[in-house]
Formats: structure tokens, sequence, C-alpha cells
């Protein structure tokens, strides 16, 4: 992707944020910006510098959805769950489901984390959140995140609802020069990748398809090179910074000068425990995914399969 002059609603819309947020950030010297005439522009990577720099912080509690977007290595601490009733994940569904979650419970604060699957299931386990997202695929299964579940959320009785089914595979550049096809192709020496960071649904599937096919991690060239963001991992491939990276579907259709292979289908699942069943916070999202209102919000919008959502997909 070119480093065409975005403005200010246009990051909004990739940050996932409100666009006074936005202004906020250049105010506090946080992304990067630059003026033509009186209007403020800004560069993709300004985007993905302001992306990258806030993994690195540490924060001591989460801000709310329009206050902090895309940290994966937020710390939930106690003090967070005295502010409301935290969903962690990273897709744009549980943005609009929090803003959901409001609505029904009349203000109940609904806030996110920005934070991967694996560590989304531990934090549900140390009980620093109330709903968890989990893409987690299991190789000697073939099953998604039940696996994961009993494994990272050990003697907690726990109900994992479906949200959405989602195309994983690989980025690669426009016209696919490489040739690259198969998980088999991480094999070949001349292939250089860009990886997401551990414990991602990606990074996850990656490694399990890997394992099962022995290929060493350590002859993969790039692998060690990690990036914590859909979007910024697909942009360095369109750039020629690497051959080919895993991702979903629906961000591949967001970046210029990418193409994207279709590999496997996986099922996006939302985990929280059972003794919750009963709050306002999971008994809005229960109502929230089967009502037509929030079904409708997907329908012009690629990239999600809802045909399932709502429905119970296992009580452990």
């Amino acid at each position: 992707m070119d480093n065409n002059a975005l403005n200010a609603q246009e990051v909004a819309n990739i940050l996932k944020i409100a666009k006074n947020t936005v202004y906020e950030l250049v105010k506090r010297g946080e992304l990067n910006s630059y003026k033509v005439g009186r209007k403020i522009r800004f560069t993709l990577n300004d985007v993905e510098e302001y992306i990258s720099g806030s993994k690195s912080i540490k924060h001591k509690i989460i801000a709310t959805k329009d206050e902090v977007i895309g940290n994966n290595n937020i710390q939930v601490t106690p003090e967070l769950n005295n502010r409301g009733f935290v969903i962690c994940g990273q897709d744009l569904m549980l943005d609009i489901l929090s803003s959901y979650v409001e609505q029904y419970t009349q203000g109940i604060p609904a806030l996110r984390s920005y934070i991967g699957s694996y560590n989304s299931l531990t934090a549900l386990y140390q009980g620093s959140i109330q709903v968890a997202s989990a893409h987690l695929w299991d190789g000697d299964t073939g099953e998604y995140n039940v696996p994961y579940v009993r494994r990272l959320v050990p003697g907690i009785p726990t109900v994992i609802i479906h949200l959405t089914c989602r195309m994983q595979g690989f980025y690669v550049k426009k016209g696919n020069p490489k040739n690259i096809k198969s998980w088999e192709d991480f094999r070949r020496p001349d292939i250089t990748m860009i990886n997401r960071e551990k414990g991602s649904g990606s990074r996850v599937l990656l490694d399990e398809h890997l394992r099962l096919l022995g290929i060493s991690s350590s002859l993969i060239n790039g692998y060690n090179r990690e990036n914590q963001s859909h979007l910024t991992v697909a942009s360095t491939i369109a750039r020629g910074g690497a051959d080919v990276a895993v991702g979903n579907e629906k961000i591949a259709s967001q970046v210029e000068g990418i193409e994207f292979i279709p590999l496997q289908k996986e099922r996006y699942d939302l985990v929280f425990k059972k003794e919750d069943i009963n709050t306002p916070g999971i008994q809005a999202i229960l109502q929230i995914l089967r009502s037509d209102e929030f079904k409708m919000e997907f329908e012009g919008i690629g990239g999600y399969d809802i045909s399932e959502i709502g429905n119970i997909v296992a009580e452990i």
C-alpha cells in the first residue's frame, strides 16, 4: 500500500475509534500527522507506528473502546473489574457488541481489551474479565476453541457461544509472485514471512500446521519477526517487506496490493463462566447475538458468516 493521505475519519475507521479520539491522540503527541492548509492528514505509516507503539506499552488499566485500540499487552487489574464489564478480543464485531451491551443494560460500561485468544482465555481464568473470545485451532482434534478452554480455564464450568465463522489464509503480494499455495511452502528457503504474536489465533493456526507437517520454525525465514496486527502484517506484504503472512480474509480486502489465499474456515467464539450466565452483561449478550437488529449490522460487511451466531457450542 502506498502512503496516500488519510483524513481523520479514515484513520478512525481503521482504528475502530471515534473521530474525536483521533484528534486527541494527535494533541497528546501519540499519533503523527501533518497539515495541508488547515486540514490534518495522516499516512498509513503514521497509523502503523501508532499501533506498534501502543502495543509496547503496559497499561495499568484498559480504557474504553474509544480511548485505546489494538493493544495486545494490556494488563487487566482488579481496578478494571470495578469499572465495568470487560470483553476481550480484537474483531470489529466485539466493538459493535460492546456498544449494544451498554444500550441493553442502560449504562453498564462495556469495556474492551484488545488481547489475543490465548491471553483472553487466561484472563478469564484469572477472573480479570467477564467474556473471552477465541479462534484457536487444535491440530489433533480438528476442533476450534473447546480443547483450549479445557486446558486454559481448568476446573471452571464455562459456556461457549458461537459468534461467527471467518476464512483464514495467506496474505501474499498481488499476483502471488512466489506462487505460495499451501502450508508446505514454509519448507521453501526462498520464502520470507512476517508472523503474528504468540497466542493469537493466526499464530496458533500456523504453529499447529507446522507441527503436524514436521516443519521446524527455526528454518523459516522471518518466523521470529512478530507483529500484533493483521493490518500491519498485510501492509508489510504489500510493500514487499515479506512474502507471506497468516491472517483473515476481511483485512486483505482493506489493503491495496494484497492477494488472499484461502486455506481454512475458522470458528470465532465467545467464552464466559457459567456462574455469570444470569448477570446483566451476559444476559444482554445472549439477547443481542440472537436479535435481528444485531445481525443486520453485518449483512453488508464481507468476511463474516453469522448463520450460527448465538448458538451454544459447548458447556464445559
